[in-house]
């Protein structure tokens, strides 16, 4: 298991990177309002799914029945992927496309959750076997990553309910960007 927290807490970091530089920065994705609505209510979803990841993890083991719930909401984070691989191309046309950089960043982000998976695969089947419960279990990885991943799992949350709420067009959902700040902004 601290393979797979370690690779968790390094793909929580990228994903900060790209949320913060790519996400936020160079394309304002929130400001952009009913044009990036549909890629950010994916965001939402996918940031939605790792913070059940950033915040259980660390901390509870998924027994039993919930093993398959884990499953699934691995899965999902996967779908969820695929399609915002396919709505970002429509969403980005305005500016261009996909940032290059993003790409790059996206396809390190891909073998490092299939590298955590890799990782995490035998510690679902040993859970699956145990009788179904979620237990307060933390492994023993040093508290500082614990903590940090945590922090993450805030971080993310917070950040889904950011694109969330900018998607459905709500009151100052763009800020600090401006929807004519957006018009400027290129590749």
């Amino acid at each position: 298991m601290t393979t797979v927290l370690w690779l968790l807490a390094l793909q929580g970091v990228i994903g900060a990177f790209d949320t913060l530089y790519y996400h936020e920065w160079k394309a304002r994705l929130p400001a952009r309002g009913k044009r990036a609505a549909s890629e950010l209510k994916l965001h939402a979803a996918r940031d939605f799914l790792y913070a059940v990841l950033f915040l259980s993890l660390p901390r509870i083991g998924w027994r039993g029945f919930w093993a398959l719930v884990l499953c699934a909401v691995l899965l999902a984070e996967i779908v969820f992927t695929l399609a915002d691989f396919v709505v970002e191309i429509a969403v980005r046309k305005g500016l261009g496309d996909v940032y290059a950089g993003e790409r790059v960043t996206h396809a390190v982000m891909g073998i490092c959750y299939g590298a955590m998976l890799a990782g995490l695969a035998p510690v679902l089947v040993d859970w699956w076997s145990l009788p179904s419960q979620l237990v307060v279990s933390p492994p023993a990885v040093p508290g500082g990553l614990r903590c940090s991943i945590e922090v993450l799992g805030v971080g993310v949350l917070l950040s889904g309910v950011r694109d969330l709420y900018a998607a459905l067009g709500l009151p100052c959902g763009g800020w600090p960007w401006s929807s004519r700040q957006t018009s400027d902004v290129k590749p």
